[in-house]
């Protein structure tokens, strides 16, 4: 399978689980770390904002890992985009913090 059909299955997974994909440009000083994009939570609805300036490989990476933060055991997904998931860290999910085992706790640094 090429860079792009794996690049269209992980969209659809993702618009599946209400990923709101956003192709932006990401402007970024010349000597700062180039971002491929993100997920984020915004106004309670999931959207991946993506780097227009990535190569197609490159734009994998920030879909795949978007997708790690749901749970992909509840959906069929084909073998050979299981295992490029399989070989992503899990994430937690946003919105969540478990900070000392507490589920659903805000963390605030300030109260250390």
């Amino acid at each position: 399978m090429d860079e792009n059909a794996i690049i269209d299955h992980l969209e659809e997974l993702a618009e599946r689980f209400g990923i709101q994909i956003r192709y932006e440009v990401i402007k970024q000083d010349e000597d700062s770390i180039k971002t491929p994009g993100g997920l984020c939570l915004f106004q309670g609805k999931y959207v991946l904002i993506i780097n227009t300036d990535t190569t197609a490989l490159d734009r994998i990476n920030p879909l795949a890992t978007a997708l790690k933060h749901f749970d992909l055991d509840q959906v069929y997904i084909r073998p050979l985009l299981r295992e490029l998931l399989d070989r992503i860290p899990e994430q937690r999910p946003l919105g969540v913090s478990n900070i000392q085992g507490q589920v659903g706790t805000e963390y605030k640094p300030w109260e250390d």
